[in-house]
Protein backbone atom coordinates (compact mmCIF):
# COMPACT_ATOMS: atom_id res chain seq x y z
CA UNK A 1 0.00 0.00 0.00
CA UNK A 2 1.31 3.45 -0.85
CA UNK A 3 -0.01 6.86 0.19
CA UNK A 4 1.60 10.16 -0.76
CA UNK A 5 0.53 13.46 0.72
CA UNK A 6 1.73 17.00 1.14
CA UNK A 7 2.66 18.62 4.45
CA UNK A 8 0.18 21.33 5.37
CA UNK A 9 0.72 24.23 7.74
CA UNK A 10 -1.77 22.70 10.21
CA UNK A 11 0.43 19.54 10.32
CA UNK A 12 3.49 21.44 11.63
CA UNK A 13 4.78 21.65 15.18
CA UNK A 14 6.55 24.65 16.74
CA UNK A 15 9.79 23.57 14.97
CA UNK A 16 8.04 23.86 11.57
CA UNK A 17 8.36 20.10 11.02
CA UNK A 18 5.65 17.49 10.74
CA UNK A 19 4.02 16.59 14.06
CA UNK A 20 4.98 13.06 15.08
CA UNK A 21 1.33 12.35 15.89
CA UNK A 22 0.25 13.34 12.38
CA UNK A 23 2.76 10.90 10.93
CA UNK A 24 1.60 8.20 13.38
CA UNK A 25 -1.97 8.62 12.13
CA UNK A 26 -0.77 8.27 8.53
CA UNK A 27 1.17 5.12 9.45
CA UNK A 28 -1.82 3.52 11.18
CA UNK A 29 -4.14 4.35 8.27
CA UNK A 30 -1.87 2.92 5.57
CA UNK A 31 -0.93 -0.11 7.68
CA UNK A 32 -4.63 -0.86 8.27
CA UNK A 33 -5.19 -1.01 4.52
CA UNK A 34 -2.25 -3.39 4.07
CA UNK A 35 -3.63 -5.64 6.81
CA UNK A 36 -7.13 -5.64 5.33
CA UNK A 37 -5.86 -6.27 1.82
CA UNK A 38 -3.72 -9.21 3.00
CA UNK A 39 -6.38 -10.81 5.20
CA UNK A 40 -9.36 -9.96 2.98
CA UNK A 41 -11.56 -9.24 5.98
CA UNK A 42 -13.84 -6.32 6.72
CA UNK A 43 -12.10 -5.36 9.92
CA UNK A 44 -8.55 -5.38 11.23
CA UNK A 45 -7.60 -3.79 14.52
CA UNK A 46 -4.29 -2.36 15.66
CA UNK A 47 -2.92 -4.72 18.30
CA UNK A 48 0.28 -2.77 18.88
CA UNK A 49 2.54 -0.13 17.52
CA UNK A 50 5.76 -2.06 17.94
CA UNK A 51 8.18 0.67 16.98
CA UNK A 52 8.37 3.97 15.18
CA UNK A 53 11.79 5.38 14.50
CA UNK A 54 11.82 9.02 13.41
CA UNK A 55 15.05 9.26 11.44
CA UNK A 56 14.95 12.82 10.11
CA UNK A 57 12.54 15.75 10.19
CA UNK A 58 9.87 16.28 7.54
CA UNK A 59 9.41 19.88 6.40
CA UNK A 60 6.53 21.75 4.84
CA UNK A 61 8.36 21.75 1.50
CA UNK A 62 8.36 17.92 1.53
CA UNK A 63 5.91 15.38 0.26
CA UNK A 64 5.38 12.38 2.53
CA UNK A 65 5.09 8.91 1.03
CA UNK A 66 4.15 6.05 3.37
CA UNK A 67 4.70 2.56 1.96
CA UNK A 68 3.51 -0.48 3.90
CA UNK A 69 3.24 -4.22 3.49
CA UNK A 70 2.69 -7.33 5.60
CA UNK A 71 6.16 -8.50 6.57
CA UNK A 72 5.30 -11.43 8.85
CA UNK A 73 2.20 -13.28 10.06
CA UNK A 74 1.11 -15.35 12.98
CA UNK A 75 -2.18 -17.21 13.09
CA UNK A 76 -4.48 -14.18 13.16
CA UNK A 77 -1.92 -11.41 13.52
CA UNK A 78 0.01 -9.52 10.88
CA UNK A 79 3.17 -7.51 11.32
CA UNK A 80 3.09 -4.50 9.00
CA UNK A 81 6.30 -2.75 7.99
CA UNK A 82 6.06 0.92 7.04
CA UNK A 83 8.68 3.18 5.57
CA UNK A 84 8.25 6.89 5.24
CA UNK A 85 9.96 8.64 2.34
CA UNK A 86 10.16 12.41 2.47
CA UNK A 87 10.86 14.20 -0.79
CA UNK A 88 11.86 17.83 -1.00
CA UNK A 89 9.49 19.11 -3.65
CA UNK A 90 11.91 21.84 -4.72
CA UNK A 91 15.08 19.75 -5.16
CA UNK A 92 13.72 16.21 -5.58
CA UNK A 93 15.97 14.93 -2.77
CA UNK A 94 14.43 11.78 -1.22
CA UNK A 95 15.26 10.33 2.19
CA UNK A 96 13.93 7.70 4.56
CA UNK A 97 12.35 9.84 7.28
CA UNK A 98 10.94 7.04 9.46
CA UNK A 99 10.37 3.32 9.72
CA UNK A 100 7.75 1.50 11.76
CA UNK A 101 6.38 -1.90 12.66
CA UNK A 102 2.74 -2.27 13.67
CA UNK A 103 0.78 -5.41 14.48
CA UNK A 104 -2.82 -5.96 13.42
CA UNK A 105 -5.34 -8.71 14.10
CA UNK A 106 -7.92 -9.74 11.51
CA UNK A 107 -11.46 -10.04 12.85
CA UNK A 108 -14.37 -12.04 11.50
CA UNK A 109 -18.02 -10.99 11.43
CA UNK A 110 -18.32 -12.13 15.06
CA UNK A 111 -15.47 -9.74 16.03
CA UNK A 112 -13.24 -12.71 16.92
CA UNK A 113 -9.74 -13.23 15.47
CA UNK A 114 -9.61 -15.21 12.23
CA UNK A 115 -6.76 -17.04 10.52
CA UNK A 116 -4.77 -14.99 8.01
CA UNK A 117 -2.80 -16.15 4.96
CA UNK A 118 0.93 -16.61 5.38
CA UNK A 119 3.31 -14.09 3.83
CA UNK A 120 4.99 -14.99 0.56
CA UNK A 121 7.93 -12.58 0.32
CA UNK A 122 8.94 -11.64 -3.21
CA UNK A 123 11.41 -8.76 -3.13
CA UNK A 124 14.77 -8.63 -1.38
CA UNK A 125 13.32 -6.14 1.12
CA UNK A 126 10.32 -8.39 1.85
CA UNK A 127 12.60 -11.43 2.25
CA UNK A 128 14.90 -9.59 4.67
CA UNK A 129 11.98 -8.52 6.88
CA UNK A 130 10.30 -11.93 6.69
CA UNK A 131 13.51 -13.71 7.74
CA UNK A 132 13.78 -11.53 10.87
CA UNK A 133 10.04 -11.59 11.64
CA UNK A 134 10.04 -14.51 14.09
CA UNK A 135 12.55 -12.71 16.30
CA UNK A 136 10.40 -9.56 16.37
CA UNK A 137 7.30 -11.67 17.13
CA UNK A 138 9.03 -13.19 20.17
CA UNK A 139 10.09 -9.74 21.40
CA UNK A 140 6.50 -8.51 20.94
CA UNK A 141 5.11 -11.45 22.90
CA UNK A 142 7.55 -10.86 25.79
CA UNK A 143 6.83 -7.11 25.81
CA UNK A 144 3.07 -7.75 25.91
CA UNK A 145 3.50 -10.12 28.85
CA UNK A 146 5.49 -7.48 30.74
CA UNK A 147 2.91 -4.81 29.89
CA UNK A 148 0.12 -7.00 31.28
CA UNK A 149 2.14 -7.61 34.46
CA UNK A 150 2.72 -3.88 34.86
CA UNK A 151 -0.95 -3.07 34.18
CA UNK A 152 -2.00 -5.49 36.93
CA UNK A 153 0.08 -3.47 39.42
CA UNK A 154 -1.05 0.02 38.40
CA UNK A 155 -3.73 1.51 40.66
CA UNK A 156 -7.06 2.51 39.13
CA UNK A 157 -7.69 5.40 41.52
CA UNK A 158 -8.12 8.79 39.96
CA UNK A 159 -5.21 11.22 40.37
CA UNK A 160 -7.34 13.57 42.45
CA UNK A 161 -8.24 10.69 44.85
CA UNK A 162 -4.74 10.57 46.34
Amino acid sequence: MVNTDQVLTCDLNNYNTLFGGVLMRKLDTVATLSARRHSRVKECVTASTDSIDFLCPIHQTDSVCVESFVSYTGTSSMEIFCKVIAEDMMTGERRIAATAFLTFVALGEDKRPVKVPQVEPETEEEQLLFNTGQERAEVRKARKKKSKELASKIPLTKPWDY
